[in-house]
């Protein structure tokens, strides 16, 4: 099959386009003709040779695809050839066919298009883990995410919204921070030149908000903690802004607020907190809306796998709303 290659860690130059071997179907395995996939940040990292793929994981990019089952392996129950799904990955969804663990599966949700699927796995799975399923978001609480036209952003804003928060949100152009608010952001705030925590203090009159999803890291944690009401749970998903900062314990204490760090790749497949946990809980909590049209997935633009190094510089340079999806070639 063909597949985007990385023949060296660096910049998106080092990103090919060529033949790699089949992926084989293990026990509890399907293979998927992928129809499409969709650029992660993790896969810039990948591609800059620091963030390796788990153990026993394809080393291809790609966290998430969307297409059609070739092949059942031994075991896989509830899945046959020519179903429609979409599947959150540990590795290889930058190719033409891709192994998933079949508890890694969901269905392509109805009125949804196969190829345009391949833009929910990822966050979907990530905001219902974090923001519901750790952070335990409530009806009526505050809720800040960073980012919010990314694609992480888009899909906790609705997220959010539909549950009945009250939605805060940065990003860095006017534009974006329209997108944002048709979505469902109540307060938009421009981080190139406002202050999130002085306008999430004025907005709440001093309280702050209960919920931060944080991609920055180390560069926010000080001011995430600010912006946090008491009780808040602050949750980093990303190091976009570095791995290490000051944490005051005695401010964070204060405040009685908790603070969590948490990865979606390394998971284990199984078992609990594993991937097939949460895909499970998204397809109960999160599909429906999906198939209502009251959740949808944002997607920017998409693009042929043989240009992925455009999409990666895309992606890289934040001029995109949502998710950038590269397809295979015919």
């Amino acid at each position: 099959m063909r597949a985007v290659t990385v023949n060296e860690p660096g910049g998106p130059e080092v990103l090919g386009w060529g033949e790699v071997p089949d992926p084989v179907c293990g026990p509890g395995e399907v293979i998927v003709d992928v129809a499409a996939t969709a650029v992660n940040r993790a896969d810039l990292l990948q591609r800059q040779g620091f963030y390796p793929p788990p153990t026993g994981a394809s080393d291809v990019l790609g966290l998430e695809c969307s297409g059609v089952i070739s092949e059942v392996g031994e075991g896989v129950l509830g899945w046959s050839v020519g179903d429609e799904v979409c599947a959150l990955l540990s590795g290889g969804g930058y190719a033409e066919r891709v192994a998933v663990p079949a508890g890694q599966l969901l269905p392509r949700p109805a009125g949804v298009e196969l190829a345009t699927a391949a833009a929910l796995p990822e966050v979907t799975c990530t905001v219902w883990s974090n923001v519901f399923l750790l952070a335990g978001l409530r009806r009526g609480e505050a809720f800040l995410v960073h980012g919010g036209s990314s694609g992480i952003g888009t899909m906790a804003i609705q997220l959010a919204a539909r549950a009945g928060a009250r939605v805060f949100t940065t990003a860095g152009t006017a534009a974006k921070l329209d997108f944002c608010r048709e979505l469902g952001a109540d307060v938009t705030i421009n981080y190139r030149d406002e202050d999130f925590v002085e306008r999430i203090k004025d907005a709440t009159d001093g309280a702050g908000v209960d919920v931060v999803l944080d991609n920055m890291g180390a560069k926010y944690l000080a001011r995430n903690l600010d912006a946090l009401a008491v009780g808040g749970r602050l949750v980093s998903i990303g190091m976009q802004g570095g791995t290490k900062a000051e944490l005051d314990l005695g401010r964070l204490m204060a405040k009685r607020a908790s603070v969590h760090a948490t990865t979606l790749r390394s998971r284990p497949a199984t078992g609990p907190g594993g991937k097939a946990e949460i895909v499970a809980r998204v397809r109960h909590d999160v599909w429906p809306d999906v198939e209502r049209g009251v959740v949808r997935p944002i997607v920017d633009r998409r693009l042929p796998m043989s240009r992925a190094a455009e999409a990666h510089r895309v992606v890289e340079a934040s001029e995109h709303i949502g998710k950038v999806l590269l397809l295979p070639e015919d």
